[in-house]
């Protein structure tokens, strides 16, 4: 089950009464008072002035750009000044400091044809999708001319079969799915490419209340988690950690595999103890005093990858421009989400029923980094979930050394070619060299990984370093 949004970013940005935030048929608060604001006094609507072709499409994008560069993004900002000044009045001193229409022509032919402009993309309602569905409310997509239909699934198998059979033609993934899908583990191969990561950090160890007594992880022998996937960081950090404290996670600990969604109900019915989970699950269940955070992932790893943007080779092959446009899309909102400046706003975008539908207070909890964390404590972690869209080659290999460890693939793996195909590190540096974002000039480094070093350029010897492994 999926929910479609249609979305007004693209109205009139000289417009104070109009939004250029969440969907048409949100029902936050302020865009219920925005749809009552547009009705006359004879209870007819207004004209929304939306774009009738995609011509008009792309002049829009180029006023909503400068409009929303002039303001931050901060659409508040925008709607407060239009409403004191006026809107035409802005319109025409805009029009008197640059030469729209050159600026407008100008775009058009710089972004060359589009193959498609309008794309399906898929995301399970996570914070860690946060860059691709702000870039729906908040006119990422359309700056490029892009008109992108953001789609709510329920779960990473859905995501992983859409992806195949080209439902989607990109979706929001966790990182080591499409390394999965391109090796033919767990599903038909298929070539799956990820041009930019979507966040780092991100996640937590929750238990319920009732453990609040069993803090040391050699004390969980018997209990069951959910994580979200099995090729997923939350599972493969979640055996990395248990293992490292002398547990088999195959034989001490049971791990099901549990939608997102559903982590809340199934930790408060009893049937798991705890779970490695995307937030803003976490958070929900401190929320709804069911759990407490026993640990953040990032005290496993500082810095480690959760989930990605990923596409088929096949499409990024066929639609260049179209590829282009919308990693260009991805890159930027990655990096306006990685601004903690931009957190508050970012939670009111996305918290709607058609993206993540959780409180605001729980996704600014997540976002900024200031949270309870069940256990009687407000802690400040800044750093709790950032938003890095560089896909080091490195991170790929370690997943692979992860996957091979625990029996998901066999047999020899060329890891360095892997990473190189489908983590498109060179071509995520470019793209943020030339958006005006600073990249790294490497593609792989080593990491400390609970107080363990991994090396890139040897992972058969960091693999067989373990003793808890199953390969």
């Amino acid at each position: 089950m999926s929910d479609h949004n249609e979305h007004n970013s693209l109205g009139n940005p000289f417009d104070h009464r109009q939004s250029l935030i969440h969907g048409r048929h949100c029902d936050c608060h302020d865009c219920r008072h925005d749809a009552a604001a547009r009705l006359a006094s004879d209870g007819t609507k207004r004209d929304a002035a939306q774009p009738a072709n995609s011509e008009e499409m792309m002049d829009r994008v180029v006023e909503s750009a400068l409009v929303r560069g002039m303001f931050g993004h901060s659409d508040m900002h925008r709607r407060q000044f239009m409403k004191l000044v006026g809107g035409g009045t802005v319109a025409a001193a805009l029009a008197s400091l640059f030469p729209m229409d050159a600026i407008k022509a100008a775009v058009k032919e710089d972004l060359g044809p589009l193959e498609k402009t309008e794309l399906d993309v898929g995301f399970i309602p996570i914070t860690c999708a946060t860059p691709i569905i702000m870039a729906h409310p908040m006119g990422f997509y359309e700056r490029y001319g892009l008109d992108v239909n953001v789609i709510k699934t329920a779960g990473w198998a859905l995501i992983r079969d859409n992806s195949l059979n080209d439902t989607f033609d990109a979706a929001h993934m966790l990182s080591p799915m499409p390394l999965a899908m391109s090796l033919g583990a767990g599903s038909s191969r298929r070539s799956f490419i990820t041009p930019a990561i979507e966040n780092i950090n991100g996640q937590a160890i929750v238990l319920h209340l009732d453990h609040q007594d069993k803090r040391d992880p050699q004390q969980w022998k018997g209990f069951t988690f959910g994580v979200p996937f099995e090729y997923s960081m939350h599972n493969f950090l979640l055996r990395y950690y248990v293992a490292e404290h002398g547990l088999d996670p195959d034989q001490d600990i049971q791990i099901r595999v549990i939608p997102p969604p559903e982590m809340v109900a199934n930790l408060r019915a009893g049937n798991i103890d705890g779970f490695l989970s995307p937030d803003p699950f976490n958070q929900r269940a401190v929320y709804e005093r069911i759990g407490f955070i026993h640990l953040l992932t990032q005290e496993i790893w500082d810095g480690h990858p959760c989930c990605a943007f990923a596409t088929s080779a096949t499409f990024a092959r066929e639609n260049p421009n179209t590829y282009g446009a919308l990693l260009r899309a991805i890159i930027d909102a990655t990096q306006y989400s990685s601004d903690p400046a931009n957190r508050s706003e970012i939670a009111e975008a996305i918290a709607p029923t058609n993206y993540l539908n959780q409180p605001v207070n729980v996704i600014e909890q997540v976002l900024t980094g200031r949270f309870a964390d069940g256990l009687g404590e407000v802690r400040d972690v800044p750093d709790r979930i950032d938003f890095d869209p560089f896909p080091w080659h490195s991170m790929a290999v370690w997943i692979l050394t992860q996957m091979k460890r625990w029996g998901y693939i066999d047999g020899d793996v060329d890891y360095q070619q892997v990473a190189r195909d489908v983590f498109l590190a060179s071509e995520a540096g470019e793209v943020m060299r030339e958006l005006g974002y600073e990249a790294p000039q490497e593609t792989s480094r080593n990491y400390q990984i609970m107080g363990k070093t991994f090396d890139y350029t040897d992972p058969e010897a960091y693999l067989d370093s373990f003793d808890i492994r199953r390969s």
